[in-house]
């Protein structure tokens, strides 16, 4: 049995002469911070690694409380296989990756702490220990979460501060030891940075330092980050996923797809010409049209096992209605995973992608999912207006955000309508596709895509049948949209587009928001997911035109805006449309429809938050619901200006 132990966790001040020496005598090559987000085309081995012995590797052997800490299970020439890890004395930790090569968790009290893993090299079982010991002294900087992650893999880095006399503007991040990393963003003052695991030719361990100051004296923390080498990912047109994805697996390792569901729907293997048709993994509504709770976890995949018990638990406790039970059965699974941002829907696979951004609760799981921001996030800047959107009720918001450096535990009623509007949009893409009346023609033995295709190119799915009965005009508010959703370059006159401009483009409009124009699939979705909110929980959506901000903390100004657009004469029979054809089985949804209240105008000239009470009354039987979600200083408002966070992955074009 050979345990490692390199303590490089714990420093005050500066770092200690000791472990300075350690790294430079072992390790060769530093990063920096700025640069590209390129893709290294050969491995980046040119590096003395920073440890040359195999076994436990531990970074963190003495480390103080509050502080994470990583164990690694190093055999860079070895095959490892069935991977355990299991904490066998102290007070009780979490980890949320106990089958991977490498672990992190945060001991809150001092004391010693074991653990064991079990695993398989080259065919032979092993078992190996490891220990370490946690001081009283509380760390007053963390940098989480160290883990394993697949060459070209997107990783994020965060710091956590708890001492407030260290400034967020003094933080310094620095790579230590490891094959070069290019950061994707400049790092200096961030408590949050990006970057590709870089291309290695075997398993390579990365560290990191972040620090932080009050002026006269520095703390800092050290981060380890285990690379894996992975099978290189092919640049053919026909390959499905050309950028790295993260290591899945089925959430229930009994299920009867078990040994195909994430090569049919998550894998970098998948080809368009050879992806899976519907005998190796029906549509749930194939298997069945009634389906359990346990029958749509069969179809779950997973990076994180916290994520799919998390979305079991959305469906036995906030599907009463059966609602999502029956929308998704025009799917063939539902992925969870730490590297999904946005969420998105895609008929390649027939599965929907969820970002477990709405699923956590405690700040360990949290730990576990990237932080990087949503790719379409600057997208727009140069437009001169935003439109804003948001979900409300009792003129309170219903949705919150958590600042990561505060480390708190929510309720899972807290994340209810964040995810049920997602699940509503995602799965009205599922239904688009492949929708009701559909599902007795489909041919076992087509591809799914192909199945798609013919439904396509025979009747056209049921989005096209709306553009053409009852079509959006705003020729402007297309064009921007593509600005704004799709990062195309704004021409000179969309750039001086004022707000009082789009007010005039959108507001006769029959959509219920701006991002019903990045295409006709979206414009589908939104009408379906704003009103089934409004139906089953009274949740109206916001929608202005405001001004652009053009500093740090300025108001949003609105010029034009609307609570409950849904309600407008001219959208009730979109919306009609699109609910009749995606959930028949809500038989009263049309009478709901005929009822909803017109529109309610924001005052023009006031911000966007001084327009969250324009309510003329309050439901008191619904605010007894909503209490739970009143904001406190541990929670901020949350509004979207760039749009929702999900998109419409396209389908591909083949030769």
């Amino acid at each position: 049995m050979n345990n490692i132990g390199i303590n490089q966790r714990g420093f005050s001040n500066k770092v200690s002469t000791l472990a300075l020496t350690l790294v430079v005598l072992i390790v060769q090559g530093c990063g920096g911070s700025g640069g590209s987000n390129a893709k290294e085309s050969k491995p980046s081995d040119d590096f003395i690694p920073v440890v040359t012995q195999t076994g436990i590797v531990a970074f963190d052997d003495a480390s103080k409380t509050a502080q994470p800490i990583e164990l690694f299970l190093y055999y860079p020439d070895d095959t490892l296989s069935n991977i355990s890890w299991q904490q066998t004395t102290g007070s009780e930790l979490v980890f949320h990756a106990e089958h991977s090569k490498g672990i992190a968790f945060t001991p809150s009290a001092a004391g010693e702490y074991s653990f064991q893993v079990s695993f398989i090299r080259n065919g032979v079982s092993e078992t190996l220990s490891h220990t370490v010991i946690t001081s009283e002294e509380r760390s007053q900087i963390s940098a989480r979460l160290g883990h394993a992650a697949l060459e070209g893999s997107d990783v994020s880095l965060r710091a956590s501060i708890e001492n407030a006399a260290l400034t967020n503007n003094s933080i310094v991040w620095q790579q230590i030891s490891g094959p070069t990393v290019t950061f994707s963003e400049v790092t200096e003052g961030q408590t949050a940075v990006f970057f590709k695991a870089p291309t290695v030719s075997a398993d390579s361990l990365l560290t990191f330092t972040v620090s932080a100051s009050d002026g006269a004296t520095e703390q800092q923390d050290t981060i380890a980050i285990l690379v894996e080498n992975a099978a290189t990912i092919s640049s053919d047109d026909n390959t499905a996923y050309d950028s790295r994805l993260a290591t899945v697996f089925p959430f229930n390792a009994n299920s009867p797809y078990a040994d195909v569901l994430v090569n049919c729907v998550y894998s970098n293997s998948i080809d368009f010409r050879t992806s899976c048709r519907f005998d190796e993994l029906p549509l749930i509504a194939q298997d069945t049209t009634t389906p359990t709770i346990d029958d749509i976890m069969d179809r779950v995949v997973v990076s994180h096992q916290w994520m799919g018990q998390r979305f079991k638990e959305f469906l036995q406790n906030s599907d009463q209605q059966d609602d999502f039970k029956n929308l998704l059965r025009a799917t063939t699974a539902i992925v969870i995973s730490y590297d999904i941002r946005p969420s998105y829907y895609w008929v390649v696979t027939g599965a929907i992608h969820l970002d477990p951004e709405n699923l956590w609760l405690t700040p360990d799981e949290r730990d576990t999912i990237n932080q990087a921001p949503d790719f379409r996030a600057s997208f727009g800047n140069e437009l001169n207006f935003v439109m804003p959107w948001r979900y409300v009720s009792n003129n309170n918001y219903t949705s919150f955000y958590y600042p990561e450096n505060l480390r708190e535990t929510r309720d899972a009623s807290e994340g209810v309508f964040d995810l049920a509007s997602l699940m509503y949009h995602e799965l009205a893409h599922a239904n688009d596709f492949f929708a009701q009346s559909t599902w007795a023609d489909l041919d076992r033995n087509d591809r799914i895509l192909d199945a798609a295709d013919k439904i396509l190119k025979s009747t056209g799915i049921q989005s096209d049948m709306l553009s053409t009965s009852l079509p959006l005009n705003g020729t402007q508010m297309y064009s921007l949209a593509q600005v704004r959703y799709h990062g195309e370059t704004a021409t000179s006159s969309e750039k001086n587009y004022n707000p009082s401009d789009v007010t005039g483009f959108f507001s006769p409009e029959r959509a219920p928001q701006f991002y019903n124009y990045t295409s006709k699939r979206e414009d589908y979705a939104m009408l379906f997911d704003g009103f089934m909110m409004k139906a089953r929980y009274d949740i109206d959506r916001d929608v202005a035109v405001t001004s652009q901000p053009q500093n740090a903390g300025e108001q949003y100004i609105v010029t034009w805006g609307q609570r409950g657009r849904i309600g407008d004469v001219n959208i009730k029979p979109r919306v009609d449309y699109v609910t009749r054809r995606i959930l028949p089985e809500f038989t009263s949804a049309s009478n709901i429809i005929n009822n909803l209240a017109a529109p309610i105008a924001m005052v023009s000239g006031k911000t966007w938050a001084e327009n969250l009470a324009i309510s003329p009354e309050v439901n008191q039987a619904n605010k007894i619901v909503l209490d739970s979600f009143q904001l406190t200083n541990s929670k901020a408002n949350r509004f979207n200006a760039n749009g929702p966070m999900f998109y419409e992955k396209p389908i591909p074009k083949r030769n």
